[in-house]
């Protein structure tokens, strides 16, 4: 009976003790001994983990062997981790240590990986993440995050991309020039303004560097660069999917997923798709218009033959089919026209009035449709070999863009301009072949050579034609021939043109460690440009005539005309930069470069005198760049951030659009300015207050104006006056705010939701710029006020597993105009690009 007993108390014991080890328990606190509630705590390479509770206690199940690797993650926290070579016999105390360092973030913008407060060049960074739960799935999106970034877009075609204020021409695009803004991604050029309106698939980061990058980018850039760089094939299966819903019927669906295809060769396909109902009702067709219809697909295969060999092939595909890009009359302006020349007196006597005097009651009856077919892809070969010290880079690429729209020019239901399109095709190529290393212990660079060729063409011509109103509208004397029936009806011009161009460059940037803290620069491009244009307009239709009165009131509307023009320039450019180091917290640098925008031909159609073409327009004089800039990068706590530059930038001969009165001058001509000149300071920062709580913001005065423009167009309101032009000298150019700036922050705390550990997270974004004009010449009457916008988000994120979040765009729902701009022959009506209304909705995604 003893000996039963004892056997009994014996197995009770290890009993006991093996349940005792099925669990270990303990409690996570900070330095103060507060309990971190929440915290994670994790067997690592197990599925086993828990959270702390309100007194920051855990109990977790003991693994299935030792010894085990105990690991505790908390945001703010730095992560501890304790291994465990048998269970724990009592409860654990842990304690994590704060860590308000802020992420390292590296860029690429010098072709090698560095930390961004190290590299002297001001650059604005946004992660992928920050792109998805902000809704910035395109570029006109992320500019309300960079301050100094503008973009105004009447349609993908039509769309101008600055920076500082400089970049592109403001306005309708003329092909004839190339823009100043280098796009990229993955280290391919894309030329083509229109680019800028696909949605963002699949991205990694974006960076956004200001001022000329002529020395580090092969395709030459006087304003800056978007730096894109998405997300690459891994060797470990793993994925993505992500869906969307929003108010005005916001669907979108992205999706992404990589696979090892083998040892050596790997995987990844992207997919995005958007669709959104109008916000501007068409009353004529009970229609909304301005929706959203794109989709976009992405593929890359890695291969890595060996350690020091990295070769992708990358395509992609974006289809838009959008009901939209459609303008509404904003106002009216008197201009110095007699009055039957003037808006009011056209519509009264023609029986008409606007649907609403009001833009923002977002209501149009346009006759003719808009349609905005928009279709980009390409193909690329990426290559890096690792040569000694530094990687050798081979890009190989070739894109093209298919462009068909319909536009309502003149903005009303009036039968005036019933077509207006430019079809047009798009192909480019372009080599970039560059080193980039260390080629001693004080000398690093890199240095390439770029080449890129392009052809555009009319698909199959670009169409401008008048409707039955059209002679009200075109009505330059009180001779009653004008309303001769049928005399305009159906007439119209067909244009033909072929650009093709070539742009090849040598290029290189060093960098020498004269000391352990100083370091100088040099930088130098050698550019060489040859377009060849040829270009042929037509005059058909309207009424078939031989009264020499009739075809004198034909042609002063439209007007046949060609040219072929062939133009060819090289230029030597460069930058000189010294960096200091003071210490590990302050960076400072000072810039000088010259830059260089290449020759340009008007692709649009020239202005008319006595019925010629003025053939002596057709070439535009490149653009000469002088920019320096000061910088200071600081780093005033380990947990923030604090950078300054001032710059200043002038340009002679710059390329500017001018407007004119004449219909037949498809999009405005092009012309020098004969000086421009940007200045200004721009100041951003970020700091970690707390483990959980973080703010960003960033403020830019940008003062740009013309310091000599002594030919320049008048005004919308001067059309008709005295002179047909104007000394704009001392005014400011177009699309610039004195200020602008930026600021957000966000709350971050662990948490558990659907048996995944993660974070949740309240997050917002204040964007707000000044007024600025929106007319080439300085105007009373086409200025956008100026506005601030609200973004917000929320939700619960995590590494792998489901996530959900919910964010609005314009919160406050502020009405605004992103531009203005006078319609057709310049009667005095303008319209405008709104800006969205409130948008809100809720994305769930799933990674594994």
């Amino acid at each position: 009976m003893k000996k039963t007993l004892l056997s009994f108390l014996a197995s009770f014991a290890l009993f006991s003790l093996a349940i005792a080890q099925t669990e270990i328990k303990g409690q996570v606190n900070d330095a103060t001994g507060q309990p971190l509630i929440g915290s994670t705590v994790l067997i690592k390479g197990t599925n086993i983990y828990a959270l702390t509770d309100e007194n920051g206690e855990f109990s977790l199940q003991s693994p299935g062997s030792y010894p085990a690797r105990l690991q505790v993650n908390f945001v703010g926290f730095k992560e501890y981790s304790l291994n465990l070579a048998s269970a724990p016999s009592e409860s654990l105390v842990i304690q994590l240590v704060d860590d308000l360092e802020l992420e390292e973030v590296l860029i690429t913008a010098r072709r090698r990986s560095e930390e961004i407060q190290k590299v002297p060049i001001p650059i604005s960074v946004i992660g992928g993440p920050k792109i998805e739960e902000s809704g910035s799935f395109n570029v006109n999106r992320v500019k309300e995050l960079v301050p100094t970034v503008q973009l105004y877009s009447s349609n993908p075609r039509n769309t101008t991309l600055n920076i500082r204020g400089l970049g592109s021409t403001f306005g309708l695009t003329n092909d004839g020039i190339d823009p100043g803004v280098g796009f990229y991604v993955d280290g391919v050029y894309y030329a083509r303004p229109a680019v800028t309106a696909m949605d963002f698939i699949d991205i990694e980061q974006i960076e956004v560097l200001r001022g000329p990058q002529g020395t580090l980018f092969g395709k030459n850039t006087t304003a800056g660069a978007f730096n894109i760089s998405t997300r690459l094939p891994s060797y470990t299966t793993g994925g993505t999917v992500e869906l969307s819903y929003g108010n005005f019927g916001f669907v979108q669906a992205r999706a992404s997923v990589t696979d090892p295809l083998s040892k050596k060769l790997a995987a990844r396909a992207s997919f995005s798709g958007t669709q959104r109902n109008g916000t501007i009702e068409n009353v004529r067709t009970g229609k909304f218009i301005n929706d959203m219809n794109n989709l976009g697909f992405r593929g890359q295969l890695l291969y890595n033959p060996n350690s020091k060999v990295e070769i992708i092939l990358a395509g992609d595909v974006t289809s838009q089919r959008p009901d939209g890009y459609a303008q509404v009359v904003a106002g009216v302006v008197e201009t110095k026209r007699a009055p039957y020349r003037r808006f009011e007196q056209i519509i009264a006597d023609l029986n008409y009035d606007l649907p609403t005097r009001n833009a923002f009651d977002r209501k149009v009856d346009h006759d003719t449709p808009w349609r905005s077919n928009n279709d980009l892809g390409g193909i690329s070969l990426n290559a890096d070999i690792q040569l000694g010290e530094g990687t050798l880079t081979s890009t190989t690429a070739w894109r093209y863009w298919n462009w068909g729209p319909s536009n309502d020019r003149d903005f009303t239901g009036l039968p005036v301009l019933t077509l207006s399109q430019a079809p047009s095709r798009h192909d480019q190529f372009s080599q970039e072949i560059r080193y980039a290393g260390d080629f001693s212990k004080k000398l690093s660079g890199v240095f390439g050579v770029f080449y890129l060729s392009q052809n555009l063409k009319t698909s199959p011509y670009h169409t401008e034609e008048s409707g039955s109103a059209q002679y009200r509208f075109s009505q330059s004397t009180t001779s009653a021939l004008w309303a001769t029936p049928g005399l305009l009806e159906g007439y119209g011009i067909r244009t033909t043109s072929t650009l093709e161009s070539v742009s090849s460059a040598v290029f290189g940037q060093l960098d020498w460690a004269i000391t352990e803290k100083l370091h100088f620069l040099p930088g130098i491009r050698f550019n060489y440009d040859k377009k060849d244009v040829d270009f042929n307009r037509v005059t058909y239709g309207g009424l078939e005539t031989t009264d020499p009165a009739l075809l004198a009131i034909k042609r002063s509307v439209y007007s046949p005309q060609s040219f072929v023009a062939n133009v060819e320039d090289q230029n030597w450019s460069g930058q000189g930069t010294l960096a200091y180091q003071f210490n590990t917290k302050i960076n400072a640098f000072g810039t000088f470069s010259t830059s260089y925008k290449p020759v340009g031909i008007n692709l649009g159609g020239l202005p008319t005198a006595a019925g010629q073409p003025l053939l002596e327009l057709a070439e535009v004089k490149p653009e000469f760049v002088k920019h320096y800039e000061f910088g200071l990068k600081t780093s005033p706590t380990k947990g923030s951030t604090l950078n300054l530059v001032f710059h200043n930038t002038n340009i002679e001969d710059y390329q500017t659009l001018v407007q004119t009165a004449e219909v037949g001058v498809n999009r405005g001509y092009l012309a020098n300015a004969e000086e421009v000149r940007v200045l200004g300071v721009e100041l951003d920062g970020s700091v970690r207050i707390s483990p959980t709580f973080s703010l960003n913001a960033a403020l830019a005065y940008t003062d740009a104006i013309y310091v000599s423009f002594t030919n320049a167009p008048v005004p919308l309101e001067e059309t008709g006056g005295e002179f047909a032009f104007k000394d704009i000298s001392g005014g400011r150019l177009p699309g610039v705010s004195k200020w602008a700036g930026s600021f957000g922050g966000e709350y971050s705390k662990s948490a558990q939701f659907f048996g995944k550990s993660g974070n949740f997270f309240i997050g917002s974004d204040v964007f707000f710029r000044s007024e600025f004009s929106s007319s080439p010449s300085p105007s009373q009457f086409l200025n956008v006020d100026g506005y601030a916008l609200v973004n917000a988000r929320t939700g619960f994120r995590v590494k792998e597993g489901f996530s959900a979040f919910i964010w609005a765009r314009n919160l406050l729902n502020k009405d605004y105009y992103e531009q203005l701009l006078p319609a057709a022959g310049n009667a005095g009506h303008y319209a405008a690009v709104l800006g969205d209304p409130a948008t809100y909705g809720l994305t769930l995604k799933y990674a594994f």
